[in-house]
């Protein structure tokens, strides 16, 4: 009964779907959060596809397509990643974007060529890869024997978050320092290089764990959009890390609905509405929004212009007429007056026949701070 209710009696196909797309989304957006804060999250998009090459390595070499041997050979490609990338940047003719897009094209080129040309007839090809098969993974199940332990992806990403989340938990301290301060990190004797690789290590296991479930395309979203999103939304890291697992989460259950009713493709539609999250966050963020900041910079406009109009008033002998105000700042009298309207109502200045002058409110709020206050009226 709980369980129906938790989702909304959805059949087993599609609980394990939503299952394993929440997994996916929160066990990237875990780890893209440090990708994101550290100013990398091209990274992490090079190192989901790099690791291609990878993957059908260890398939020739093992002849199989188990979870162990394709995190290994992705885990190996994603450090070579890593370390081309700061090769080729540390010899001072590139920039790591272009490092970045020197490397990562050549890899994951490598291994489409590898899975056209030596895997025909396996499980395994660049569609896959791509696009993921997310809508068949229930029918993938893990057998131990004869007994059926549920739908083998559960258990992978599963296994990813939980492994992700030790990680983030045990090193935490030592990731946020090297994130923001490396020269401090350095200095505290953390290793920031260490961590680095470990980050990537950690971004290469993630990737190639939901790649055959989801895709590259869905993977690399995960990564950076949600923790974009809560980079949006805050400034302390632990809450963003939070909000990046809500996002990712929110963003694979609202992506299978909109997939269910208008019959596209899940992990496209997942990807889609982590966009669409963001485009919110960017547009509405009380903070970072576009909006925001266009209302803050508009108060503080306001406040800005009453100020003004305050310090001519307190200069001035008797009344202050509302054209002179007019004329002084070369404002429309209809400006003038919304101005001063809100300076009355505040109670700082009051009108008369001869025009405006400061009330003992507004006289005791200047002599008090021993500058002009600042006046906000909603």
């Amino acid at each position: 009964m709980i369980a129906d209710a938790l989702f909304l009696g959805l059949e087993y196909e599609q609980i394990v779907i939503l299952t394993v797309g929440s997994l996916v989304g929160a066990s990237c957006a875990l780890v893209g959060s440090f990708l994101v804060v550290r100013q990398t999250a091209m990274l992490g998009d090079a190192i989901s596809h790099s690791v291609l090459p990878g993957i059908v390595v260890m398939f020739l070499i093992t002849g199989t397509l188990s979870s162990f041997y394709m995190v290994a050979g992705a885990a190996v490609f994603g450090v070579l990643t890593v370390f081309l990338v700061g090769l080729l940047n540390r010899t001072g003719l590139l920039h790591e974007d272009a490092s970045i897009g020197v490397v990562f094209p050549a890899l994951f080129s490598l291994g489409v060529i590898l899975v056209t040309r030596y895997t025909a007839g396996v499980h395994l090809d660049e569609s896959c890869v791509l696009y993921g098969e997310i809508e068949f993974v229930a029918l993938d199940d893990w057998l131990v024997g004869s007994r059926s332990l549920g739908p083998r992806a559960v258990w992978i990403t599963g296994a990813i978050l939980l492994a992700n989340l030790v990680l983030v938990c045990t090193f935490f301290k030592e990731l946020k320092v090297t994130s923001f301060d490396p020269d401090l990190a350095a200095s505290l004797g953390i290793s920031p290089v260490l961590l680095h690789y470990l980050l990537m290590i950690t971004v290469s296991v993630t990737a190639v764990g939901s790649f055959e479930s989801v895709g590259a395309i869905l993977v690399v979203a995960m990564f950076i959009v949600p923790p974009a999103t809560a980079y949006l939304l805050t400034d302390r890291l632990n809450v963003l890390l939070l909000l990046a697992v809500v996002i990712g989460v929110a963003s694979a259950w609202v992506g299978y609905f909109f997939s269910r009713a208008f019959d596209c493709s899940v992990a496209g539609s997942m990807a889609a509405a982590a966009g669409v999250f963001f485009m919110l966050a960017f547009l509405f963020s009380p903070q970072h929004g576009l909006l925001g900041r266009w209302l803050i910079r508009r108060v503080l406009a306001r406040r800005f212009h009453e100020q003004l109009i305050l310090l001519h008033v307190q200069s001035g002998t008797g009344r202050t007429s509302l054209d002179s105000l007019a004329a002084r700042f070369n404002w429309r009298s209809g400006r003038v007056v919304a101005i001063v309207d809100r300076l009355v109502t505040a109670g700082l200045v009051e009108k008369g026949a001869g025009g405006v002058r400061l009330t003992v409110k507004g006289k005791t709020a200047i002599e008090e701070s021993g500058t002009l206050p600042l006046v906000h009226v909603d």
